[in-house]
């Protein structure tokens, strides 16, 4: 099911980034050391009282310097372009204002945008780290939003107060149809040639079920029969402008990914081969890697691509390096234009499918395990050596293994990420995300 969308949006050095970090517990925001995640993202995810959303960041990386060093003309439109996304995608939207510099005319301008539209908007006064400011945010009642929610983003308070609101603003869940096969969602930039892959794939020989709108904004579901197996497709394509694609259009396509990879079960991330990884594109796979779903890396417009003996192997091995947080995502080289190869491109999904559903042995799994700690023992504190115990699996789609030891504190991230390639070389797991627990033994009793 799609998880809600809160943006939260308003003038450049309010506080927008702060109160991200703070909302999903961690400076993404500004660098990600995490590994298997990408770098300088905008978007997380966050829960409330059991309910859990996505939380966007709409307001960019910018310090102070760089906001003297534009014009006012262009920081409005970088204001309105945010405002729009907002609009167009949220769910509920946290407009934020500055209790320390008080009301201004960037305010009135998004005030005025939000007013207009029909999605519940929060109004909250940031800095309001002393009484006397707290006092001050009345003025904001101007803006006609409502009771201003004072609050200090840097320092925690009101934070609390503010996510009963967005909680009880949020939209009730709808209950999603039963599909009888997997989802596969094609994601991507705009212009990267989705629809274009949709309508190969569709024109080849089979049998088309329905059409049916998505629940994901301006998507379609597309049921089908391939290879006699069910298939429902996630078009997220409709995205494109005429001319120089802005910055707001490009966060547009992250949110509408983002919709459509929470409802999947394997997501097609298209790739431009004549483009090559851009930032956008690495975003769309953190939250893929991060969502723990399957993926095939459709590199499209490959007929487009100069070849030698080697450019395939190049570009993979460029694909590794760029994907290093995501090395198990397979590759399929494409031509949606010409239709070369698109026939893969499901086939692949759906073998990925299979191993997101595959069970390993318990005797088998700590075998493996047995043999992996003993060719590369964990590295230990002196006097407090880790001591694995046994292995099994909890779960499938994702395969989710439980480890348990002795001190699960004291495991260092990289030899997480060695016992997970040895799983992988042992098993497979090809295109799928794998997700690991590390317990003590009494957590297991």
């Amino acid at each position: 099911m799609a998880k809600p969308i809160v943006a939260i949006v308003g003038r450049p050095n309010v506080g927008k980034s702060t109160l991200f970090n703070r909302l999903i517990g961690e400076r993404r925001a500004i660098v990600e050391d995490e590994p298997g995640t990408t770098r300088d993202r905008v978007y997380g995810t966050t829960d409330w009282g059991g309910v859990e959303f996505t939380i966007i960041d709409t307001g960019g990386l910018q310090d102070d310097r760089e906001v003297e060093a534009e014009s006012s003309a262009q920081i409005a439109m970088a204001t309105r372009n945010q405002a729009h996304v907002a609009i167009g995608e949220a769910d509920v939207i946290v407009l934020m204002v500055d209790a320390r510099s008080g009301i201004n005319a960037g305010d009135h301008e998004v005030a005025d945008l939000l007013r207009r539209a029909d999605k519940p908007t929060i109004l909250v006064a940031n800095k309001a780290d002393s009484t006397s400011r707290r006092d001050s945010v009345f003025e904001f009642y101007e803006l006609g939003l409502g009771d201003p929610i004072p609050i200090s983003s840097y320092h925690g308070s009101g934070t609390g107060d503010l996510l009963d609101r967005i909680v009880e603003a949020l939209p009730e869940a709808e209950e999603e149809e039963e599909s009888e096969g997997p989802a596969i969602a094609i994601v991507g930039r705009p212009n990267v040639g989705k629809s274009r892959l949709l309508n190969a794939l569709l024109g080849q020989e089979r049998s088309i079920v329905s059409d049916v709108p998505g629940t994901t904004r301006d998507s379609h579901d597309t049921e089908l029969i391939w290879a006699g197996q069910p298939v429902t497709l996630i078009d997220t394509a409709g995205i494109r402008r005429r001319g120089r694609v802005d910055r707001g259009i490009e966060q547009y396509s992250v949110l509408r990914s983002m919709r459509a990879i929470d409802r999947s079960d394997v997501v097609l991330l298209v790739i431009d081969a004549t483009e090559g990884f851009t930032a956008q594109d690495l975003h769309i796979a953190g939250y893929i890697a991060e969502q723990k779903k399957g993926v095939v890396v459709v590199v499209n417009k490959w007929d487009l691509i100069e070849k030698g003996s080697s450019t395939m192997e190049e570009y993979r091995a460029e694909a590794r390096r760029q994907l290093d947080f995501m090395p198990y995502g397979p590759l399929v080289f494409v031509s949606a234009k010409l239709g070369q190869r698109v026939q893969q491109v499901i086939d692949t999904a759906l073998a990925v499918v299979t191993e997101r559903h595959k069970r390993v042995p318990t005797a088998a799994l700590n075998k493996m395990l047995k043999e992996a700690v003993a060719d590369h023992p964990p590295p230990s504190k002196p006097g407090k050596w880790l001591k694995f115990f046994y292995a099994t699996q909890a779960d499938v789609s994702p395969p989710t293994f439980i480890i348990f030891m002795n001190d699960p504190a004291q495991i260092h991230f990289s030899y997480r990420r060695y016992l997970e390639n040895k799983l992988r070389e042992s098993f497979g797991f090809t295109g799928t995300a794998i997700r690991m627990s590390f317990r003590g033994r009494d957590e297991g009793r």
